[in-house]
């Protein structure tokens, strides 16, 4: 690529500003130009639910990179402006001051949104999502003893914050519509873990339930009306009911879009200039052999680099297997593969399984698809390996702590 060259990153989180470092890692010497809605700087989601909503981080604690390094490597930011049309015949991007920005390459790294509930009294300002910063702030200034804090959606964003928010001090209930949290991620066995889990720690979830309206008074949040006609008293409610990614902009593009922006496994979408990284990327991956999109920081960590030497001409191909962690109470996991329903048949447990300290394999016949390590430490890489084998287990060693992982 010439100096002359202009890469335009779309898209001001995680996944846009390691794409800018891999860029000039990668020896790229031309403009490249980081447009993102926010007026932050890039930064990392996960403390969103965590240590900065529990008060135990500060904000340049979890930014990619400070003010300096932009400048430094000379990376443009453009922040607190959206990308509102792209011309890819023109190769041109349209922003919402009124600027167009030419591109010889294009990245985007748009993320996702959370979605919103259509219920009743949604509108008022004690119901919260979680996304940005400002989401987190504003939910952070709600907790405290006594607070009634009523979470709807018992997915990972809705335990993480209510664990924050029970150990805060606050009364918490968890509304779910499934008989277990994370049933779809994690399957009946190990959702009654994280069931169980919560429970101990004196939340109080109500599995089989379907909100109707958010009560108000004055504009203030008083409950939350079940189905039944049941009201759970709130003076606040968190919405977590799962996101969609942000691909309208794609869509208009005419980009092939479908559950996300539809890329090859170097993350090139429909048109050989434009790519995608992060939440919106529904890409073909080499190892699982199917299409996969995944609303995890791993993915928002590790792509740009692959797209960075695709958009430099390179081959390069994403084939790191999805991983995410949670940090709840007392437990900290990390999971890594992809065992979606139907993709396997049983799970074999290693270790301690009551006292939450153990690792679970998701097994489809004899091979390994997915492990999920509880309180184990220092395993990610042994369970990468035997899932990228592909090889048949023996189900009684795999279940036996005393064999090493690496000899299985």
């Amino acid at each position: 690529m010439a100096a002359a060259d202009t890469f335009v990153i779309v898209g001001g989180g995680l996944a846009g500003a390691k794409a800018a470092e891999a860029l000039r890692e990668q020896g790229f010497t031309g403009r490249v130009v980081l447009v993102g809605k926010e007026v932050h700087l890039p930064y990392e989601r996960p403390p969103l639910s965590k240590d900065y909503l529990a008060g135990r981080a500060e904000r340049t604690s979890f930014e990619v990179h400070d003010e300096a390094w932009y400048a430094e490597h000379d990376v443009e930011l453009k922040l607190g402006v959206e990308a509102i049309g792209i011309d890819t015949a023109a190769h041109e991007v349209e922003l919402s001051d009124g600027s167009q920005l030419s591109y010889t390459k294009l990245l985007l790294a748009t993320g996702s949104s959370p979605r919103h509930l259509p219920l009743p009294g949604t509108e008022v300002d004690s119901v919260h999502y979680l996304r940005t910063v400002g989401d987190s702030e504003r939910i952070k200034e709600t907790l405290g003893d006594g607070v009634r804090l009523v979470v709807i959606g018992a997915g990972w964003i809705g335990l993480e914050v209510a664990s924050t928010a029970k150990q805060a001090g606050a009364t918490v209930t968890v509304l779910e519509s499934a008989e277990l949290p994370l049933l779809r991620v994690l399957g009946p066995e190990l959702a009654a873990v994280f069931r169980d889990l919560h429970e101990a720690n004196g939340v109080d979830l109500r599995f089989g339930v379907s909100s109707e309206a958010i009560e108000t008074n004055d504009g203030a949040v008083t409950g939350v009306r079940l189905a039944d006609g049941t009201v759970v008293p709130a003076d606040a409610v968190l919405v977590g009911i799962g996101a969609a990614p942000n691909t309208k902009l794609a869509e208009a593009a005419g980009l092939i879009t479908d559950n996300g922006v539809v890329v090859d496994a170097s993350l090139r979408s429909s048109d050989p200039d434009v790519f995608a990284v992060g939440d919106i990327a529904n890409a073909m991956h080499p190892v699982l052999g199917k299409r996969v999109r995944v609303e995890h920081w791993a993915n928002a960590l590790n792509q740009p680099a692959v797209a960075a030497a695709a958009m430099l001409g390179g081959d390069a191909r994403y084939d790191e297997l999805p991983y995410f962690f949670t940090d709840q109470f007392d437990l900290g996991m990390e999971y890594t593969g992809l065992a979606e329903p139907g993709d396997y048949d049983r799970v074999v447990f290693r270790g301690d399984l009551a006292g939450r300290e153990f690792i679970a394999f998701w097994l489809s016949g004899n091979r390994i698809v997915a492990g999920m390590n509880v309180n184990v430490w220092d395993v990610t890489d042994p369970i990468k390996e035997l899932i990228r084998s592909g090889k048949d287990v023996d189900a009684d060693r795999l279940a036996d702590t005393d064999v090493p992982l690496d000899q299985l």
